[in-house]
């Protein structure tokens, strides 16, 4: 059915023939759409107006619609049209005479595109003719369509080619759909990389030629200059031009021929499309009708009437031999993975490489860039002279010794024997020449060469960089005060709380108390026995003394200091506590037994008797001063004891002997209980009852230890010279090793308030650290010695026993071998 305008609107009701439907459905079937092609979406076109393809089919186009409207449309148009024509053949030789008239005019369309500009000038003066020329023809072929009758199709005519059938049909031009092309070029869009290019220099780098005057040389092998504005431009004319040339925004410059190109509207949509992350065609219908392929609709019936075979869901036994097959060949070794057989096929294959690869890349270029020079023979000595010094020649016991050396020639120190001439003319032919260059020829042939990086260090950089002791003081500088008054050695010493008494116990089986700031001896208590440790209690409430001699431990008042300290100390110790229902062990009776002081002993300032079975080497104090532990090295299971004060009562950690126990300690802050054997330190939870860490100190034989008021660092010295610093959140070995000391080291101690720890030794000498534990955990501790004093003398090889730093001051006591007390400030 014809509209007035030229265009054919199929009618979607029942008025329409069925055999038009078959015969447009056929010729689609033909036309290769088939199924995919949906009728009501062709565009059909004035065959007079395709002259102007874009314009007319933008113009005059329309689409098959479907509804009410399009119904209502199509019939007006069946009135208006006319009659239908009567002779077939009539109309067949007028279709066929439009069609070749399209086909001539689409051929003059479509042949000389230099016309094009012509036709363009000319079109501005006849358009007017033109227009009215366009009007006229479509209201003919309007006419001469709207006579047409479905209804009078003949099979032949299906017969013909798709595209002429429809023209002899319809006298009308098809045009598909954006997405649904029929009968399309497929090499429309296909293009070339090198078909544009106007140099003929080759796919190579252009900044090759950055410093040339051309961009490469042409098939004849001259060559190809570069356009004049980009040999002499610069940053003047680019400015010049950014300002002037409205087209500046939209110029680029072609890599190959150097020449600036301006890029067109469509190209810049493109560009546009491409950064908003679009499709790059805007013609593509991103949003196209879905197709389905398969239906959705679930066959619920089986294809075939018969069950299975039973061999289609039983295992195969041939596949389980040949699969297991494939496992043994595996294990074996023998059967081989797809990327082994790769490597070892492309081994064998020809290798192949890029013959116009560019030579600036690295892997390709390793042997020129990092090309190492043969290194160059020795120049010959003076040995090598034909008149070498006289020096320089062999006796017989050198000459003996050369030959000795036969079977090991790379010991030798020269290769030759020297020899010596009167003149020139008498040195002979060289034997071994052809040997040496046959072994130097080797030498560059065979030997791999390498560059290594020599480190040229001077001996002071491999010193740390310590600071200056100047800028850590305050620290121990000089000896102030001796005290004298004992007549035998003086292994121990203990100091009060505040630092105004000093306590010393000797082999002279007498405890003196000494006044710090005087030296005056203000107490000497006979203990009768050669006293090996002596701790003052840390508890400020009370004056105590815990003195260790022979198998004995005495508790003594040493009643010094305020005198409403020292009677409250007698109170607490005069009376026994009432006895508890605990039951005691018979292992801890057979252990120690608790006695109170008879009348002399009470005189003398002793208030408590501990008696043991062994002797007593150390005695040492809680944190909070109600228990203490004493050390007996050959009680063996029962060498360690933990006394209570105020219950007078006594117990063994340990059931098992892990070793001669040297010392103990207290850690300063945490429930923890420090236990040095011969070689290791072990560190226990008095709480949880159980080993926490063990320290590996990789020496013979620990003599005494010391820990840091923060309880994170442990000082240990040993009798093998050497001073064990532990940190116990890195790790359990040392973190670091002093070999400061040439003898045994038997006393270190650490400053409560100060960076400060010392070291005593057999030596005679004192060596005063600096020892900086940041809060820091991630920063390692500082440590640098800063002093060495030595003023002790020795006895019997024996020289300082133990060291002790004041509690507020820093200043440092030592006792020694020569039954002196001293100070250092």
């Amino acid at each position: 059915i014809m509209a007035p305008n030229g265009a054919v609107k199929r009618k979607g009701s029942e008025d329409a023939p069925k055999r038009y439907d078959e015969d447009v459905s056929s010729i689609s079937k033909t036309n290769g759409l088939e199924e995919g092609l949906n009728l009501t979406e062709m565009v059909i076109v004035d065959s007079s107006e395709s002259e102007d393809s874009d314009n007319a089919d933008s113009e005059c186009s329309t689409e098959f619609m479907d509804g009410d409207e399009s119904d209502e449309e199509i019939e007006g148009t069946d009135d208006e049209s006319g009659s239908d024509f009567t002779d077939d053949n009539t109309d067949d030789d007028d279709l066929e005479g439009n069609c070749e008239q399209e086909d001539d005019e689409d051929g003059d369309e479509d042949g000389d595109f230099e016309d094009c500009e012509d036709d363009m000038q000319e079109s501005g003066e006849s358009g007017d003719d033109m227009s009215s020329q366009m009007s006229s023809d479509s209201h003919d072929s309007s006419n001469r369509d709207s006579t047409f009758d479905k209804s009078e199709l003949k099979p032949d005519d299906l017969n013909l080619e798709s595209n002429e059938r429809l023209k002899r049909l319809t006298g009308l031009k098809i045009k598909n759909s954006s997405n649904k092309s029929v009968n399309q070029d497929e090499y429309k869009h296909d293009s070339s990389d090198e078909e544009d290019i106007r140099n003929t220099v080759g796919n190579i780098p252009m900044n090759w030629y950055n410093e040339y005057s051309h961009l490469g040389y042409d098939w004849d092998g001259k060559k190809i200059l570069k356009p004049e504005g980009m040999q002499n431009s610069d940053q003047i004319d680019a400015f010049l031009a950014r300002m002037e040339d409205p087209d500046f925004w939209r110029t680029v410059k072609d890599p190959q021929t150097g020449q600036d190109v301006v890029l067109s509207e469509n190209d810049i949509k493109l560009i546009h499309r491409i950064q908003a992350q679009k499709i790059p065609d805007d013609a593509f219908e991103e949003f196209g009708p879905w197709i389905d392929w398969f239906t959705s609709k679930v066959m619920k019936t089986p294809i075939r009437s018969f069950p299975e075979h039973k061999r289609s869901f039983i295992p195969s036994k041939s596949e389980k031999d040949r699969v297991s097959k494939m496992v043994h060949a595996l294990k074996m070794g023998w059967l081989k993975t797809k990327a082994e057989r790769d490597k070892e096929r492309a081994k064998k294959d020809p290798q192949f490489y890029m013959l116009w690869s560019a030579d600036d890349q690295p892997e390709h270029m390793r042997r020129i860039y990092k090309h190492i020079a043969a290194p160059k023979r020795f120049l010959p000595g003076h040995a090598e002279s034909y008149n070498p010094p006289p020096e320089y020649l062999f006796d017989k016991k050198e000459l003996k010794q050369w030959n000795k050396q036969k079977d090991t020639p790379w010991k030798r120190k020269l290769h030759f024997v020297p020899e010596k001439y009167n003149t020139l003319r008498q040195v002979p032919s060289y034997s071994r020449y052809i040997k040496e260059r046959f072994l130097r020829c080797l030498d560059l042939y065979l030997c791999p060469r390498a560059i290594k990086m020599r480190l040229t260090i001077e001996p002071e950089a491999l010193v740390p960089q310590l600071p200056s002791p100047k800028d850590l003081q305050p620290f121990p500088t000089i000896q102030s005060l001796i005290y004298k008054g004992h007549t035998d050695m003086i292994r121990c010493m203990t100091i009060d709380y505040l630092g105004q008494y000093l306590a010393t116990g000797s082999d002279d089986m007498t405890v003196k108390v000494w006044e710090v700031a005087t030296g005056r001896c203000l107490r000497t208590i006979s203990c009768n026995g050669t006293i090996r440790s002596i701790a003052w209690s840390p508890v400020a409430a009370l004056s105590l003394l815990a003195v260790a001699a022979d198998r004995k431990v005495l508790l003594i008042n040493p009643r010094v200091g305020d005198q409403l300290i020292v009677k409250k100390t007698d109170e607490v110790l005069e009376t026994p506590p009432a006895p508890s229902d605990i039951i005691i062990s018979e292992r801890v009776k057979t252990a120690v037994q608790w006695d109170q002081a008879n009348q002399d002993e009470w005189y003398s300032g002793i208030r408590v008797v501990l008696n043991h079975f062994k002797e007593v080497r150390q005695v040492t104090w809680h944190g909070r001063g109600d228990y203490f532990a004493t050390v007996m090295p050959e009680g063996q299971n029962r060498s360690v004891i933990i006394h209570q004060l105020s219950k007078r009562r006594s117990q063994l950690p340990f059931t098992k002997s892990k070793g001669l126990v040297q010392c103990v300690l207290f850690h300063p802050i945490r429930p923890f209980f420090f236990v040095a054997t011969q070689r290791n330190v072990r560190i226990y939870d008095l709480v949880k009852q159980e080993l926490v860490k063990k320290l590996l100190s990789n020496s013979r034989w620990i003599s005494c230890m010391a820990v840091h008021p923060a309880g994170d660092n442990l000082l240990v010295g040993t009798y093998d010279r050497k001073m064990l610093w532990f940190d116990l959140d890195l790790s359990t070995k040392p973190y670091q090793t002093l070999r400061l000391h040439g003898t045994a080291v038997r006393g270190v101690a650490f400053h409560k308030r100060y960076p400060l720890f010392a070291s005593g030794s057999d030596d005679r000498s004192l060596i005063i650290s600096h020892g900086m534990v940041y809060n820091d955990l991630l920063q390692n501790p500082l440590i640098v010695p800063v002093k060495r004093l030595q003023y002790h003398e020795s006895y019997n090889d024996f020289g300082i026993f133990e060291v002790m730093f004041h509690p507020h001051q820093p200043w440092l006591f030592s006792t020694g071998a020569d039954a002196t007390v001293r100070l250092y400030t």
